[in-house]
């Protein structure tokens, strides 16, 4: 017959205590990297979405008559790169909530899921993340040999949250990458 502690639950030994905290720590250490991944590439997104800045550009059209202002806009939906690094990073932060709910089950269908859906989050984040830093380093440095002049000195605070986006969703891909690391060496134990 086992004995029983005062809850009048199984005892257990000093083994299967250690396991069991082990698993309750990792499993808190899992919901904790999902919460942070789901924050920051929501932060990336939202970032990113609202970002638009407006200027008032002198453009010389001839060389004897004055040179004509006029407003120039720069918004993140005009290169296909942001707007592909807004939808990865939205989709990346739905599937971090979803994957809260999904992460907890004990399953092993699911867990292989979860397995394979972080997989995909980090070669998502990491391309859109290539995209948007290529894009934004043509903007910061122009580009001398197609002749493309600098971005960044006329729009300087829009080309700031690009590159905090682009830190954002870096970070949150690299906690995807954790959590598949986690994951693997929990399964080869």
């Amino acid at each position: 017959m086992e004995s029983q502690n005062k809850a009048g639950l199984p005892a257990m030994d000093g083994f299967e205590r250690r396991a069991a905290s082990q698993s309750y720590g990792a499993r808190t250490c899992d919901l904790l990297v999902r919460v942070l991944a789901l924050v920051l590439t929501l932060a990336a997104a939202i970032v990113l979405g609202v970002d638009k800045q407006t200027k008032v550009v002198p453009i010389k059209l001839v060389d004897t008559l004055p040179a004509i202002s006029l407003p120039v806009s720069a918004k993140w939906h005009y290169l296909s790169a942001f707007t592909y690094s807004v939808a990865s990073n939205a989709i990346a932060s739905s599937y971090a909530a979803l994957s809260l709910v999904l992460a907890t089950s004990g399953k092993k269908g699911v867990v292989s899921a979860v397995i394979i859906l972080d997989l995909l989050m980090v070669a998502m984040l990491f391309s859109s993340n290539g995209a948007a830093l290529a894009i934004g380093l043509m903007g910061y440095q122009g580009n001398s040999h197609v002749m493309w002049a600098k971005v960044c000195t006329v729009f300087g605070r829009f080309c700031n949250q690009v590159a905090v986006s682009i830190a954002l969703s870096l970070l949150g891909s690299i906690l995807f990458l954790l959590l598949v690391a986690m994951r693997l060496h929990k399964k080869s134990k």
